[in-house]
């Protein structure tokens, strides 16, 4: 199974507060990968921040994870996938963000999971398998 880094893990991961080589030694064998769109949000903490040495600090750590991690395009097959699950949350009335949408519609295509810190907006996906990685979180 593939699993698929939600943006919120490495960022914690970036702050120090996940322990993200913990987190790949425990699924050693399983790949890992991001969506196109934690690309795009990663990038744009680059962007934004401020003052230019943490800009520099976090681009390094950014261009790192994007060396290391394969995203995952968001496609019309994605897309389609991508359509049900919006419509099957609006029907539901428990409507997620739109970035984790487009993550999870991804996660779904490919049949990989979703490892993230925000467990309540994923979970209500149908069909998408979730991983908690509080065990890897420090306090």
């Amino acid at each position: 199974m593939g699993l698929i880094l939600d943006t919120s893990v490495l960022i914690a991961a970036e702050k120090g507060r996940l322990d993200i080589r913990q987190l790949f030694a425990v699924h050693e064998g399983e790949p890992f990968y991001i969506a196109a769109i934690t690309a795009a949000e990663l990038l744009h903490g680059v962007a934004r921040a401020q003052p230019p040495a943490r800009r520099r600090h976090r681009s390094l750590y950014v261009e790192a994870v994007l060396s290391q991690l394969e995203p995952i395009e968001f496609d019309l097959p994605v897309a389609r996938r991508h359509a049900e699950a919006w419509a099957a949350l609006e029907r539901k009335g428990e409507m997620i963000g739109p970035y984790d949408l487009l993550i999870a519609a991804t996660a779904l295509h490919h049949g990989y999971a979703v490892v993230t810190l925000n467990l309540g907006e994923f979970r209500r996906v149908a069909g998408l398998r979730v991983v908690d990685p509080a065990r890897f979180v420090s306090a």
